[in-house]
């Protein structure tokens, strides 16, 4: 068996970052709660550019229905927990890695984490969790990555003085502590997060939108689809990176849409056009409801 060098892995990468950059890369510290979807394609893709230290975290074990999308999710891996896998699989694809792995208590350690890492990427999707490390992040100074639960990849740079998701979107979690918001309280705030993809996105071209009204009525999982979540996480990765490495340019707190159908960026409608686009989405979305 060839020995690894990390000099050799990352050989290819001399010319979209210099020497100098990849060593920043290597020493470099990402942490990832939720490493399933779009988290698990950001952490895969950090991995292979090179990044050199992690902290990643997750609640929920593989099933059959993530062997659509989840990178790190295999025949042998189901039935396992996702941090330990994705954390076991990343070694083997540099065996230099620092990987510390979290489980439920990660929300509870984020005072301790934050400080320890360069920068932070949203892979999770749940309400209260999602409140408190955005909370979190703005308390540490630390810029987080994250994106819509859209149909088509987003991606999304908060920095530490950028509005939160909840103040942007007006949560109902808006002054509640994290522990103290509810299941209908997340129902609320993805409601509220699929206004404001239908509004500054042309997303509804392209799903099934009996299949939408389904899960937004609760009776239905939400769907993902690998090129979708794949390129999303990609675009994560992209930022992130470009957060490490100080370079300008970029996504902001708003962030953007990637059309692959139409081939475009569709990036958030002026004001007077959104106020307006609004109407008639929250009218189609109380028939889709209904």
């Amino acid at each position: 068996m060839t020995p690894f060098s990390y000099t050799e892995m990352t050989t290819r990468n001399r010319g979209f970052v210099t020497e100098a950059e990849q060593a920043r890369l290597r020493e470099a510290c990402v942490f990832i709660p939720g490493v399933g979807g779009m988290g698990g394609a950001a952490f895969m893709a950090l991995v292979r550019a090179g990044v050199g230290r992690f902290v990643i975290a997750d609640i929920d074990l593989f099933e059959v229905s993530n062997l659509n999308r989840q990178l790190f999710c295999r025949a042998d891996t189901i039935g396992e927990q996702k941090a330990e896998a994705a954390a076991r699989l990343a070694l083997e694809l540099n065996p230099e890695l620092q990987i510390e792995v979290f489980g439920r208590e990660w929300t509870n350690q984020l005072p301790d984490i934050l400080p320890r890492v360069d920068v932070a990427i949203n892979g999770t999707d749940d309400a209260a969790a999602g409140a408190e490390y955005y909370r979190q992040c703005r308390t540490h100074g630390r810029t987080l990555i994250d994106a819509y639960a859209s149909p088509l990849p987003s991606v999304t740079v908060v920095r530490p003085g950028d509005p939160r998701l909840e103040e942007r979107l007006g949560y109902p979690t808006i002054g509640v502590p994290w522990q103290d918001i509810t299941k209908d309280m997340g129902v609320e705030c993805l409601m509220r997060e699929i206004e404001y993809v239908l509004v500054h996105s042309s997303s509804h071209k392209y799903v099934d939108l009996d299949v939408a009204g389904e899960v937004a009525s609760g009776k239905r999982s939400r769907f993902s689809f690998s090129t979708m979540v794949t390129m999303a996480g990609t675009l994560m990765a992209e930022e992130a990176i470009r957060v490490i490495l100080a370079r300008p340019g970029g996504a902001d707190y708003r962030g953007y849409f990637f059309n692959a159908h139409a081939m475009k960026v569709e990036r958030p409608l002026p004001a007077p056009l959104a106020f307006a686009k609004r109407l008639l989405v929250r009218r189609f979305m109380e028939k889709l409801l209904a």
